[in-house]
């Protein structure tokens, strides 16, 4: 199940061998497989020796994760408060962990940080674009999601410092055996943050709006429909 909006384009406007090309392109930035390529990287980083490295690129990227999923929380509860409404429901999860895993990759194999942010912010464009010819996000969503992204990539550079001599060879090859073994799996993990933010704005009395205001309730809502096989 995918969230389908109503956006100028969407995958019912879409050839049917571009739309799954686009989708290919799209689900290597599902969290089934950036959750796996960031835990291998850190494993290996440790294994060669980096422990330093490891644990300052788990956090890094647990920092940016955490400030995406607030951000899709607060939106989620309470955007129906705020003048973005209806073009910010949910920032993209999917730009934000493609730009700093591609942007914190980059550092780690070419040891070069000025390629950091031009690698990360052709990848958020990629996945971006990607995210709105489906129809999943709109270009705000994007836009954030793309912000929260870049920080995480242009921060990891400037907290490990240079690594020690690393065998890239290595590293590389197994994220891409991660990647391509964990491609097509998706976790439902905009539904879990749904039902989370439901639940919040019942608790939260400033995020309580009227039946006619409640985005959940009105048109604005996005609707849940299945992709064209």
């Amino acid at each position: 199940m995918h969230v389908a909006r109503e956006l100028p384009w969407t995958c019912k406007h879409l050839p049917r061998h571009t739309a799954r090309e686009v989708t290919f392109l799209s689900d290597f930035a599902d969290q089934a497989v950036v959750l796996p390529v960031i835990a291998v990287i850190a494993i290996t980083l440790a294994a060669q020796g980096w422990r330093r490295g490891a644990l300052i690129w788990l956090g890094v990227v647990i920092i940016t994760f955490g400030l995406l999923v607030s951000l899709k929380l607060a939106f989620l509860a309470c955007g129906h408060l705020l003048p973005l409404r209806p073009s910010v429901i949910s920032p993209s999860g999917h730009v934000a962990s493609a730009a700093v895993v591609a942007g914190g990759l980059t550092a780690l194999l070419t040891r070069r940080y000025k390629g950091v942010l031009p690698v990360a912010g052709l990848t958020a464009g990629l996945i971006g674009l990607s995210r709105l010819m489906l129809g999943m996000h709109s270009v705000p969503e994007v836009i954030i999601g793309a912000l929260v992204g870049l920080a995480g990539a242009a921060a990891l550079p400037s907290l490990a410092k240079p690594p020690p001599s690393l065998r890239t060879a290595r590293l590389f090859a197994v994220v891409l055996l991660v990647a391509a073994s964990f491609h097509g799996m998706h976790l439902p993990a905009e539904a879990a943050l749904r039902y989370t933010a439901s639940r919040a704005s019942r608790l939260f009395t400033v995020c309580r709006a009227s039946p006619h205001q409640d985005w959940r309730t009105s048109g604005e809502a996005p609707r849940i429909s299945s992709p064209e096989p």
